[in-house]
């Protein structure tokens, strides 16, 4: 009975462990909990003078129709991304026609990554009024072969643009909105090995002084390039999975197996009513 009351006490402390483990994971799953945390509000026109967007926060930009429009967000090992973007129309009475719209996302290595799923590129009609497009990544990993093209942690650009539109339309005001949410997608994507330095791209073409008279930019945002954006708490670089708690757990109930297979092979030992010499 002794034995039975250990392996009890132990089965509950491990399962303890796994539901502080999932509560974990959803806490860090809605990075977006708070309302109103509002980001750049402006956009690149290239990968070099992309808008910089903290993790968990949103941005937005007024441009025109027919601009290629560029962020840059942060996502390190483990997280599995879907970028989302917003466009409002101009108005009906301006419009001569469809628009097809489309977002792209491209790596540190400005390596095109493919979509999972999600709607990439969506036609408006005259009627519409906005557009929404989203593109969910593969889950971020932490090293891979140099020919998978795999997801690895650094700086990911979103490319927002009018792939077809009327001549005319051409240059009508847009507003967009654009957005990162993550999710951890959990050890089963995790692998051995980690990356020296996270793809991050390196000083922006804007290094706060400018160029002809020497003085330096006045705008806060122009000296903010893309290697200015990473994760709140830093780049974890595949240190830490929650593999290692699976493995951990494993373990233990390997261990738990084996006595309990061992106390029920041994039996309740010898029976009392039998002598000592028999």
């Amino acid at each position: 009975m002794r034995i039975i009351r250990t392996l009890a006490s132990a089965a509950l402390a491990c399962a303890a462990l796994f539901a502080g483990t999932g509560g974990a994971a959803a806490d860090t799953a809605s990075p977006d909990a708070e309302d109103g945390n509002s980001g750049p509000t402006r956009a690149g026109t290239g990968f070099r003078d992309a808008a910089a967007v903290p993790p968990g926060r949103s941005a937005t930009a007024n441009a025109s129709s027919g601009d290629y429009l560029y962020w840059v967000f942060p996502l390190d090992t483990g997280q599995r991304a879907t970028f989302k973007a917003e466009v409002e129309l101009p108005e009906q009475s301006a419009r001569h026609g469809d628009s097809t719209w489309r977002i792209d996302v491209y790596d540190g290595l400005r390596r095109r990554q493919p979509c999972m799923y999600g709607m990439q590129s969506r036609v408006a009609t005259g009627e519409t009024a906005s557009v929404e497009l989203s593109c969910t990544l593969r889950p971020v990993r932490s090293l891979t072969d140099p020919w998978s093209a795999h997801p690895l942690p650094g700086s990911y650009y979103l490319r927002l643009t009018a792939v077809d539109a009327p001549e005319k339309d051409l240059g009508l005001p847009i507003r967009a909105q654009v957005e990162a949410v993550t999710k951890d997608a959990g050890g089963a994507h995790a692998v051995d090995g980690s990356l020296s330095t996270p793809l991050t791209p390196g000083v922006s073409a804007t290094d706060g002084k400018d160029a002809e008279d020497g003085e330096e930019s006045a705008s806060p945002e122009a000296q903010q390039g893309p290697a200015a954006v990473e994760p709140e708490d830093g780049w974890s670089s595949g240190r830490w999975s929650d593999r290692w708690i699976w493995t951990v757990a494993g373990g233990v109930l390997a261990a738990l197996g084996t006595l309990g297979g061992y106390a029920l092979a041994r039996g309740p030992g010898r029976p009392s009513r039998m002598p000592p010499g028999a």
